[in-house]
């Protein structure tokens, strides 16, 4: 069974950045999609940014241009560096994991929350103005 374990959130200011990480076990090496996802208090969980095993990634366009997703292999995790935070990103944020990669591209369905079989508890990012 993949298991997902998130870390690094934290309180900022806005402006500020953190760099959450996801570590994943029995799933680096094979077809897979990972993805990141916020859930404010008394909203729905949204997809933040996705990426394939072949690297192909996607954004939200509430993020674009101030989060990077990225993953590192040989460490089996993945990566969500935040910059330019802003007080509406506070939120839980969940790194989730499908596999194998679905035949459909990653721009496509990618931040659908209903394509993921496997979730991590969260980790807490609250942004201050």
């Amino acid at each position: 069974e993949v298991q997902l374990a998130e870390s690094g959130g934290g309180s900022v200011q806005a402006g500020g950045s953190l760099r959450l990480s996801c570590a994943a076990s029995g799933l680096m090496y094979g077809s897979y999609r990972m993805g990141w996802f916020s859930q404010a208090p008394g909203k729905e969980r949204e997809g933040i940014a996705a990426i394939d095993s072949d690297s192909a990634l996607t954004y939200a366009d509430s993020v674009k241009g101030r989060f990077t997703i990225s993953r590192e292999t040989t460490k089996n995790t993945i990566y969500l560096q935040m910059n330019s935070l802003k007080p509406e990103d506070t939120a839980m944020y969940y790194c989730a994991a499908t596999w194998p990669k679905p035949q459909y591209g990653v721009g496509i369905y990618g931040l659908s929350v209903h394509q993921y079989k496997s979730w991590g508890q969260g980790t807490q990012v609250t942004v201050s103005s």
